[in-house]
């Protein structure tokens, strides 16, 4: 996948997001299976996915956001860093109220 194609809501996510649906994604989505690797408990885990999925269905949703699809154009384009493009659409979010 190009960079471009990139959708928002993946840009969005944090490394321990990353880490917890690649666990997922390798042990076929059994919660059971996470909750030992984690050792916490089933629930927690449960938790831990509706709360990721939030933040999925939150980004997707600004995925076409005018503003936030400018920062994102200008960080493909070399012109910001994608770090700096992070940080700007989460000052954004955050002054919109959406975090």
């Amino acid at each position: 996948m190009d960079f471009k194609e990139v959708p928002n809501w993946i840009l969005s996510l944090d490394g321990e997001d990353v880490e917890f649906i690649k666990n997922f994604i390798l042990n076929s989505g059994s919660l059971k299976e996470i909750a030992k690797i984690y050792d916490v408990s089933y629930p927690t885990v449960r938790i831990r996915l509706d709360r990721l999925i939030q933040k999925v269905k939150l980004n997707d949703n600004l995925e076409n956001e005018e503003f936030i699809s400018f920062i994102k154009k200008l960080s493909i384009d070399d012109h910001i860093s994608l770090e700096a493009a992070k940080l700007i659409i989460d000052k954004y979010k955050s002054e919109r109220g959406d975090t």
